[in-house]
């Protein structure tokens, strides 16, 4: 298993704990991240009703989380604007979301801190002492199966064994079809928390296939594909002829093409069979 597919599986973890956060304390908004190169960047939300903490990472000793992270505890504020025991470098990031009540909670591992969880409120307000206990057991609850994992990727190192195959080549075909019926589906749907929701599953069939399952000596490149390239790249990777997928997608044969082409572009090939493997490759495909 890659360092890659190491990071984003315990980005998984996190999105999980994030919604159990959630459902269990009273924060109409929760969000966390992992310390990534001495940074703990946010990468998984819920309740928010903006996207103004997208690309919040949070230094160790600076903001309330910072603070919980350095001192190994939770910290709590009930009016994050007037707030004076922590620094205010996030200001643009909580405030944008309007959030006035915020709590944090540390995730230790092995006594150090390995990231933050925290709960908000859009208004000032006492429900924080409420939902801190239960916020702390996520929090405690996701460190356990970090430090497992921890333990099972070091045990896997020393043995120098390379990880099994995750999937029969009929299952991730299997795997393959479902993903791309899914994401047919959400294309369908207005309603945006269903799409998001379905794109968290979505990426869990695309981990799922266990891409890129050899050492890589390089990172990943940097490539973006649109939501609508993807889906034609998935409807292809099926052997589907550009009429079938229009079909399927509700577009016309001619739009069909012109996403293919951006997408082979995006991934320098110069067929479509190249870019489905170079996607997959990548990541960007199960």
């Amino acid at each position: 298993m890659t360092a890659q597919q190491d990071i984003a599986d315990d980005r998984r973890l996190v999105a999980d704990a994030v919604r159990e956060l959630a459902r269990r304390t009273k924060f109409p908004v929760a969000f966390g991240g992992l310390i990534e190169n001495g940074v703990a960047r946010m990468t998984a939300f819920v309740g928010n009703h903006t996207d103004a903490l997208e690309g919040l990472s949070v230094r160790p000793e600076r903001g309330l989380g910072g603070r919980a992270m350095v001192e190994l505890r939770p910290r709590m504020t009930g009016d994050y604007r007037t707030a004076r025991q922590i620094t205010h470098d996030y200001d643009v990031y909580i405030l944008g979301e309007g959030i006035g009540t915020l709590m944090a909670a540390p995730v230790v591992v092995s006594g150090k801190a390995r990231g933050v969880l925290y709960g908000g409120a859009w208004s000032r307000s006492t429900i924080g002492g409420v939902a801190a206990a239960p916020a702390v057991r996520v929090a405690e609850e996701l460190a356990t199966e970090l430090a497992r994992r921890d333990e099972a990727r070091r045990r896997l190192e020393d043995t120098g064994a390379a990880p099994p195959d995750r999937l029969s080549p009929s299952h991730r075909e299997e795997l393959r079809e479902s993903y791309a019926e899914l994401r047919a589906i959400a294309a369908s749907i207005d309603d945006a928390a269903i799409r998001s929701r379905l794109a968290d599953v979505e990426r869990r069939l695309a981990a799922l296939s266990g891409f890129a399952e050899a050492p890589r000596t390089e990172p990943l490149p940097e490539v973006r594909l649109s939501p609508r390239e993807i889906d034609v790249l998935a409807r292809a990777a099926l052997g589907e002829t550009n009429a079938q997928i229009g079909e399927l997608l509700g577009l016309r044969e001619g739009t069909v093409k012109a996403y293919l082409s951006a997408a082979m572009a995006k991934l320098d090939a110069s067929t479509r069979h190249a870019a489905v493997a170079r996607a997959r490759k990548w990541g960007l495909l199960p």
